[in-house]
């Protein structure tokens, strides 16, 4: 009985940018929806992965077998300092040109795993707002997704309306 349940469960995969103020945002929702009874697969770039790890231990992420967590590589060439600041314009540009295929290969994985694990086959994905080529990861398995906005209420309008500004001649500001 407890298979069929777990094939009946929802099952959220959830990718944010892999900044921290996009991280911890998306971790609160993916924990919310846990709470209400999705099985929800978080996935961090490798690389925030392994900080993760080594700031709260390498069984921190342990525990539930219906929250789990997966990585994908950022693109970007390996750090020699372990916790460097990752530089953001060449993290936006290296998420936008390399990580799809990973993460279509993550989508694919997950799903064929699903009809051996136990754990139910990738129901909706949520990600973050900047990280939409997602969609079309999403659209080839078939299943819905969300673009989640990490950011402020004014910050998403200023992204929004920010062509809008350029137009009218409003920025760069003078």
């Amino acid at each position: 009985m407890g298979s069929i349940d777990m094939i009946q469960k929802p099952h959220a995969l959830c990718i944010p940018y892999p900044a921290q103020g996009h991280i911890n945002p998306m971790l609160n929702l993916a924990k919310l929806l846990h709470h209400r009874g999705f099985h929800v697969t978080f996935v961090n770039t490798e690389y925030n992965h392994s900080r993760l790890l080594r700031s709260r231990g390498p069984s921190s992420l342990d525990g539930l077998p219906s929250f789990r967590f997966r990585t994908i590589p950022d693109g970007l060439p390996p750090s020699d300092v372990a916790d460097a600041t990752q530089d953001i314009p060449a993290l936006c540009q290296s998420t936008s040109k390399f990580c799809l295929p990973y993460f279509r290969d993550l989508l694919e994985r997950l799903n064929e795993e699903s009809t051996t694990s136990g754990s139910p086959p990738v129901s909706c994905v949520v990600s973050d707002g900047v990280m939409s080529f997602t969609l079309d990861a999403a659209e080839a398995i078939g299943v819905p997704e969300v673009l989640f906005w990490t950011t402020s209420a004014c910050g998403f309008m200023g992204y929004v309306q920010y062509r809008n500004l350029i137009d009218k001649g409003l920025t760069p500001l003078k």
